[in-house]
């Protein structure tokens, strides 16, 4: 009991850790591309960390099946919205000149 206790506070407070440098990172970044970078990987992974931590607590409980459902469905809808945030910003012109090595979008898009 108290190493799934130990267990389900280390999962939180590194969970915790990776959303607060997501927010730093979405704070220091200079352009709206690295900002995206900073907003999706370390908070989804901060996310499922800190309800992987709660479901260790929760044990088998009815409710854990929720924190399911939630790290399913922002597993699912963060690469999407990240994508239309990076589409977005490339039209608009938002990112540094010389950031990107390959561009696909270049001349085709209208």
């Amino acid at each position: 009991m108290i190493v799934l206790d130990i267990l389900s506070g280390a999962c939180i407070l590194l969970g915790a850790l990776l959303a607060f440098t997501a927010a730093v990172g979405i704070l220091r970044f200079p352009d709206t591309l690295t900002r995206m970078h900073a907003a999706t990987k370390p908070q989804i992974v901060g996310l499922v960390l800190i309800l992987v931590g709660t479901a260790i607590h929760l044990r088998f409980d009815v409710n854990a099946w929720m924190l399911v459902l939630v790290a399913l469905f922002t597993a699912l809808t963060a690469p999407v919205i990240a994508h239309l945030i990076g589409r977005t910003a490339y039209r608009e012109q938002r990112h540094r000149d010389g950031l990107l090595r390959v561009n696909e979008l270049g001349d085709d898009e209208h």
